[in-house]
C-alpha cells in the first residue's frame, strides 16, 4: 500500500486537503494518508474527518519552536529572512519589499546594524541564482530527526506540505528530503508564490493555481517548470458547487440583518500593516447617514489578527465592536476557531464566509483573497484603500495607498473585475455603482477568474488529486 504524510498546520491548509476532493480521491486509490496537524486538534480532526485509510498525528510544534529557538538561533533567524526576501528581481517584489521594511524597523538594535550588509546581500541574491541556491542549501544545515519514529513506522513515499518549507513545516520536507523521502507542495494562498520567495526545504514537485502563480515560481524562485502543475485551487470547489451555502434567511436572522435592506460585507485586511478603522469608519457613515444609493447596512468581519495577544489588534477590535453597538445597521461577524494553533476562521468558518459573500450586494476589502472568494460568488468587490491618520501607534505602519502595486493587487486593479476607493467620495460613487447595476463588471469578473483559478467548474481538488496520484514513487 502506499502511504503519504500531509503537514496541514493551519485552517486553510485542513479547508484544501480535508475539506476538498483531495484527501477522498487519494483515499479512494487506495492510498493511505497521514494528516499531521496542531497537535491539540489529533483528536478534534480526527473525529470530524476520521475514515478508514486516514490517519492524525501532530506536528510536534513545541519542539519544532524549541529548535527554532535554541539551535544557532540567529543563524537560522537570518537564513529564514535571507530566504524570505531573495527571489529573483525577474518579478514583481513589491510585497517582498514590504516584508524586508518591517522586519527591519521592528528588529531590535543589534539586528538593524547588520542590516545594510544583509539587504546588500539580498540585492546580489535577486541577481544571482548560485547565491539563492547557497542559501537553500546552508538552510539544511538545520534539519531534525523529531519525526524519525514516524518515518521509520510508517515508511511514507511521499511527504505533501502546505508550503514549501514557508513555515514550521520545513522541518518535516527537510527531514523526509534527508531521508530520501519524495517531496511536494501545494499553493494555498493567492498570493504565496509572489510573496513568500523561495523554498525553506528541497521539494521535488508543487502544484499551484494557476499558470500566473507557476510564471513567478519559475522566474522568481528557480522551479523547473516541468515540476510544476497547475490543478487550480481546490478549496474552491465548494463555493462552486453551493457546499457551505446557508439558507438566507437563516444567515440574515444570525446577524439579525435587515432583509429589506442592501448587505455591505467588509472584510478587514493587512491588519499587520495598517489599521482598518479608517476604512470602517468610512463605511458606517455611508450606511448610516443613508447616503447610498440604496438603504443599507454593514457586515464587518475582523481579521484572524484582530485575535492575537496585540493590545493595539485588541483596542481596534473594540473599537469596531463598539461602533456595532452604537449604530443599528452595522453588525459584526462572531469568530470561530479549530482551537489550538489554528487560529480564527479556521476550516470551522466556511459557511460563515461563503453566505457572506454569496449574500451580500457589495463586498468591500483591502485587495485581500476575498477579491477573488467574492467574485466566485458573483458578488461585486470594491478595494478599500484609505490611509490611516496615524497608523499604529509606536509600530511599523504602510499606508494603504502603497500596496496597490503588490502583484495580487496590481493583477486586480489591471484587471477592472473591481473597483478601488481611496477614499470617502470614490468609496461612495464606487458603492453605488454596484448598487445600481449588479451586473457591473461582470465578464470582467468572469476573465480574472479564469486567469487566476484556472478550473472554474469545481474540479481543482480531482485535479489536484490526481497529479498527487501520478507522482507517488
Amino acid at each position: 500500500m502506499k502511504r503519504v504524510f500531509i503537514s496541514a498546520d493551519h485552517g486553510l491548509a485542513v479547508i484544501y486537503f480535508l475539506q476538498s476532493d483531495v484527501v477522498p480521491t487519494l483515499l479512494d486509490a487506495g492510498v493511505e494518508v497521514m494528516i499531521l496537524t496542531d497537535d491539540d486538534l489529533i483528536d478534534r480532526v480526527q473525529t470530524r474527518f476520521g475514515c478508514p485509510g486516514l490517519i492524525v498525528e501532530g506536528l510536534r510544534l513545541a519542539e519544532l519552536r524549541k529548535y527554532e529557538a535554541t539551535v544557532r538561533p540567529t543563524i537560522q533567524w537570518w537564513l529564514h529572512f535571507l530566504r524570505r526576501s531573495g527571489a529573483s528581481n525577474q518579478i514583481n517584489l513589491e510585497a517582498v519589499n514590504g516584508f524586508m521594511n518591517q522586519v527591519e524597523d521592528e528588529a531590535h538594535h543589534r539586528r538593524k546594524q547588520l542590516f545594510p550588509l544583509m539587504r546588500t546581500f539580498v540585492n546580489l541574491m535577486r541577481r544571482s541564482e548560485i547565491l539563492r541556491k547557497i542559501v537553500l542549501q546552508a538552510q539544511n544545515h538545520f534539519t531534525t530527526d523529531l519525526y524519525s519514529d514516524l518515518f521509520e513506522k510508517y515508511q511514507p513515499d511521499l511527504v505533501i506540505a502546505a508550503t514549501p518549507g514557508w513555515r514550521l513545516d520545513r522541518y518535516l520536507l527537510r527531514e523526509a528530503a534527508a531521508r530520501g523521502v519524495t517531496t511536494a507542495t501545494v499553493i494555498v494562498g493567492w498570493d504565496n508564490s509572489s510573496s513568500y520567495s523561495l523554498p525553506g526545504a528541497p521539494v521535488d514537485w508543487a502544484t499551484c493555481w494557476s499558470d500566473i502563480q507557476k510564471t513567478e515560481m519559475v522566474k522568481g524562485s528557480d522551479w523547473q517548470p516541468d515540476r510544476i502543475n497547475i490543478g487550480g485551487i481546490p478549496s474552491y470547489d465548494g463555493y462552486i458547487r453551493g457546499t457551505w451555502l446557508l439558507p438566507k434567511d437563516e444567515y440574515f436572522a444570525l446577524h439579525h440583518l435587515d432583509p429589506n435592506r442592501k448587505l455591505i460585507s467588509y472584510a478587514s485586511s493587512f491588519v499587520s500593516f495598517s489599521p482598518d478603522t479608517q476604512n470602517i469608519e468610512a463605511l458606517v457613515r455611508l450606511v448610516s447617514d443613508d447616503a447610498l444609493a440604496k438603504p443599507s447596512q454593514l457586515l464587518i468581519r475582523l481579521h484572524p489578527t484582530h485575535y492575537l495577544d496585540q493590545p493595539h489588534y485588541a483596542r481596534e477590535r473594540e473599537k469596531i465592536q463598539a461602533l456595532a453597538d452604537e449604530f443599528p445597521h452595522v453588525h459584526v461577524v462572531e469568530p470561530v476557531s479549530l482551537g489550538g494553533g489554528m487560529g480564527h476562521y479556521s476550516g470551522e468558518d466556511m459557511p460563515e464566509k461563503s453566505s457572506m459573500m454569496a449574500y451580500s450586494d457589495v463586498m468591500v476589502t483591502v485587495y485581500s483573497t476575498m477579491v477573488v472568494e467574492a467574485s466566485m460568488h458573483g458578488t461585486p468587490v470594491v478595494s478599500l484603500v484609505i490611509d490611516s491618520p496615524q497608523g499604529w501607534p509606536g509600530k511599523y505602519t504602510l499606508p494603504l495607498s502603497k500596496i496597490s502595486g503588490w502583484p495580487t493587487h496590481l493583477r486586480f486593479r489591471e484587471s477592472m473585475a473591481g473597483r478601488e476607493a481611496t477614499n470617502e467620495k470614490e468609496l461612495r460613487e464606487a458603492l453605488n455603482h454596484y448598487l445600481n447595476d449588479p451586473e457591473a463588471d461582470k465578464q470582467a469578473r468572469k476573465a480574472f477568474l479564469e486567469r487566476e483559478c484556472t478550473f472554474l467548474d469545481g474540479s481543482a481538488g480531482k485535479h489536484t488529486a490526481d497529479f498527487l496520484l501520478k507522482i507517488i514513487p
